[in-house]
């Protein structure tokens, strides 16, 4: 089940694992720190858009911010 604490921590972690200020996300993201400061603290969430961004900005799943898996490697297509 989706928990707005829990993708913000796990968003949290990720920006601090990349020496990121919340300034530094919210120009990726176009918003202000204070929206970066409530997605982190699990007030506020975000679009599909923004939640893409994210992603591919930290190379991590969707799922794993989500909750959905503790994997936070995305996930590998295998090549047809």
């Amino acid at each position: 089940m989706f928990s707005t604490e829990l993708f913000g921590q796990r968003l949290r972690i990720a920006r601090k694992s990349a020496g990121e200020k919340q300034e530094e996300l919210g120009q990726l993201l176009g918003v202000g720190k204070s929206q970066i400061s409530e997605l982190e603290r699990g007030s506020a969430s975000t679009t599909l858009e923004k939640l893409s961004l994210i992603c591919q900005h930290y190379n991590v799943s969707a799922d794993y911010l989500l909750g959905l898996t503790d994997e936070p490697e995305p996930y590998k297509r295998k090549k047809i």
